[in-house]
């Protein structure tokens, strides 16, 4: 035997439910690439355009090498920290919203 199914579950695997968690995502995660780029593509722009600023000695560190080898990871960690929880988020507000 099969068991019923609410309509809050036929609703949660529509194809409209999906495509609009999709998008939500998908402006998610340009938004977390673009964060990205922009620290990826500023940093050798910095060095370009301020390269006495980037030889700062920065705790032993030229500024410049402190953001690229120090900094740049923790960067990602907190891009990917906010992707998730977001991402975790969105699926949540879209779930109550169709059993509303």
């Amino acid at each position: 035997m099969s068991t019923p199914t609410s309509p809050h579950e036929d609703r949660m695997h529509s194809e409209e439910f999906l495509h609009t968690l999709m998008r939500r995502q998908l402006k998610l995660s340009i938004a977390c690439a673009a964060a990205f780029l922009v620290g990826l593509i500023g940093l050798p722009l910095i060095n370009y355009y301020q390269p006495a600023l980037m030889a700062t000695r920065v705790a032993g560190f030229t500024l410049s090498w402190l953001l690229l080898g120090v900094l740049c990871f923790p960067l990602v960690w907190v891009i990917a920290w906010i992707f998730i929880r977001r991402s975790i988020a969105l699926e949540d507000d879209e779930v109550k919203s169709v059993k509303r």
